[in-house]
């Protein structure tokens, strides 16, 4: 990466084909890395998250920005084997790891700014950990309410900053701190830079509920886990 993207790395915008090629780089650790940094707890987020979907047996589900799938097989064990779950992601790189994870799914190439996808396609649709790397956040939030039918739900999974010490003293050592450095072990720090930089940014639970209202969506809610540092949204398309 070169300096002036590194910087971009560090203040938490890149533009979108370096986030492309970013993803693609660490595609082979991003698992792992996922299971240091929470504990394996993600995990149990993903659950939490489908379990918000309100999917049922039969039911069609997207899961945008999939990465290597862990939201999409999770939603899948929702759907059961008579309703179907499509993975969505722009770095091809992640595809195939998630391929490889769960051949009996759907993964295809997409960018979530322009899904490829009729309008009222799915029950539902979802992002975990994917949100916070829209280059346009309403944008993409108007795509996944569009391709839902009415009285569907949309589900965000993301890292929020926690407000309160103690903890939002160690979420900035962590993140700020730690994770960089555990990206350099990885062998790629400026994507591990990037990280705690784009969380930063990103809207806190209440704006990124206001953000979701503002494109349509009713009934929007929120669940705060992990102490505050994880958020599931949800909300519903009229």
């Amino acid at each position: 990466m070169s300096p002036s993207a590194a910087g971009s790395a560090r203040s938490g915008t890149l533009p979108e084909p370096q986030v492309q090629a970013m993803f693609d780089r660490i595609a082979g650790v991003y698992d792992l890395m996922n299971s240091v940094m929470t504990a394996g707890l993600h995990h149990r987020w993903r659950e939490r998250a489908a379990d918000m979907a309100a999917l049922g047996p039969g039911d069609r589900a997207l899961d945008v920005a999939t990465g290597t799938g862990d939201l999409a097989i999770e939603l899948s064990r929702r759907v059961g084997p008579q309703g179907e779950v499509v993975g969505s992601d722009f770095s091809e790189g992640m595809l195939e790891l998630a391929r490889r994870k769960a051949p009996e799914l759907r993964f295809e190439h997409g960018n979530a700014l322009a899904l490829p996808y009729d309008d009222d396609s799915f029950d539902a649709a979802s992002v975990g950990f994917g949100a916070r790397n829209f280059s346009d956040l309403p944008q993409g939030l108007r795509e996944m309410a569009r391709v839902v039918r009415p009285g569907g739900r949309v589900v965000i999974l993301e890292i929020t900053t926690p407000e309160r010490p103690p903890l939002s003293w160690f979420f900035r050592l962590w993140f700020d701190r730690v994770v960089p450095l555990l990206g350099r072990f990885a062998g790629d720090s400026d994507a591990y830079s990037y990280l705690p930089s784009s969380v930063r940014r990103f809207p806190n639970a209440r704006g990124l509920g206001a953000a979701m209202s503002a494109v349509g969506m009713v009934d929007v809610r929120w669940l705060l886990t992990a102490g505050g540092i994880i958020a599931i949204h949800v909300g519903t398309v009229e």
